[in-house]
């Protein structure tokens, strides 16, 4: 492993903010970790930076301890969401910085800051003033400048945080072209599922200073580990529920589950796509509380009497209008009974 966390502790005033975590990160690797703000993600990647000392644990680094060494000297990338570049050089400039810290010899360093900024898409840049760049081009030069050095790990804290949507999900796609292409290994946080999903081979969903997951982005997707990560990555349709065989008693009444989902009381997850509309009659009863348009699809929120609500996923044509009332159904394909 190129990376490995052991037991990694860091606590603020008493409190754990990253509580005894274990990370290994493979060469070659791309693992986003992710989880909302407080879940101690920023501080995993600090810690691993050497921005933050442990209280606990230690950061191996290509086998080799990371304690008592300094952040300068442990051959990471580092890109930030807010930039950091130096408004007083020149792109070239800020691409050369880490070059000149390690005494990379000028014409080395014109050549390296060249092949760069052709690889992010900005060639013939260098002389261009970082003020005069637009959000979307200064992110790719913090990322040329952080890949300069050649680092053995590149580290991103919410590195598209700042940009708008489409940008967004058009460099994401850039950079994961970039990192297999270069064979790069990163550890990234972020607190954007997506974003996660579509960079990341492996997704680590961080709770409280612990990790509540670790998986491939389609494993955390089909399979979340608890209510948490589940409601986490934006599932509503998540209650308390008894199973016996195929069937689970739930507020919803009589729901289909998989057949070997584990028995008992137990949480269950049912997807909005397993949520199906049909007559009024034909099953429970829910009025349409309120529709919202998800482009491929409209999201129905539906409410029954004496229960929580439900959400469906409806093809744009058929999804029924606000104040109608429908028959729910359930789909056991979609419907997952959590560990």
């Amino acid at each position: 492993m190129l990376l490995e966390l052991e037991r990694a502790t860091v606590r603020f005033g008493g409190r754990a903010v990253l509580d005894g975590v274990d990370l290994a990160v493979a060469e070659h690797e791309v693992v986003c970790v992710l989880g909302p703000s407080g879940s101690g993600k920023s501080t995993l990647l600090r810690a691993v930076a050497g921005l933050q000392p442990l209280d606990a644990g230690r950061v191996v680094l290509d086998g080799r301890d990371q304690a008592g060494v300094p952040a300068h000297r442990r051959e990471l990338g580092l890109m930030f969401q807010d930039h950091q570049l130096f408004p007083q050089r020149d792109v070239g400039g800020n691409v050369a910085f880490g070059l000149r810290m390690h005494g990379t010899p000028k014409r080395q360093q014109e050549e390296r800051v060249r092949e760069l900024l052709d690889l992010v898409g900005l060639p013939g840049a260098a002389r261009r003033a970082v003020a005069a760049l637009s959000g979307g081009e200064q992110q790719r030069v913090a990322l040329a400048r952080a890949l300069a050095p050649r680092p053995r790990l590149l580290m991103l804290d919410e590195p598209l945080g700042q940009l708008d949507r489409s940008l967004r999900e058009r460099l994401v796609v850039e950079l994961r072209e970039l990192f297999g292409r270069l064979g790069t290994t990163v550890l990234a946080v972020t607190h954007d599922q997506g974003e996660a999903f579509a960079l990341a081979d492996r997704v680590v969903v961080m709770r409280d200073g612990r990790i509540a997951q670790s998986g491939s982005p389609l494993e955390v997707w089909q399979r979340p580990a608890d209510a948490f990560v589940a409601r986490f990555l934006g599932f509503d349709n998540v209650v308390e529920a008894s199973v016996v065989e195929e069937a689970a008693d739930t507020p919803w009444g009589k729901v289909p589950v998989p057949a070997g989902s584990p028995q008992g009381t137990r949480t269950l997850l049912v997807r909005p796509a397993g949520v199906r509309l049909v007559g009024v009659d034909e099953g429970l009863r829910c009025t349409v509380a309120a529709r919202t348009f998800k482009g491929t699809h409209v999201a129905v929120h539906l409410q029954p009497e004496d229960a929580p609500r439900l959400e469906a996923a409806c093809a744009l044509r058929r999804a029924p209008e606000v104040g109608e009332t429908v028959g729910v159904a359930f789909d056991p394909s979609e419907i997952i009974v959590l560990h």
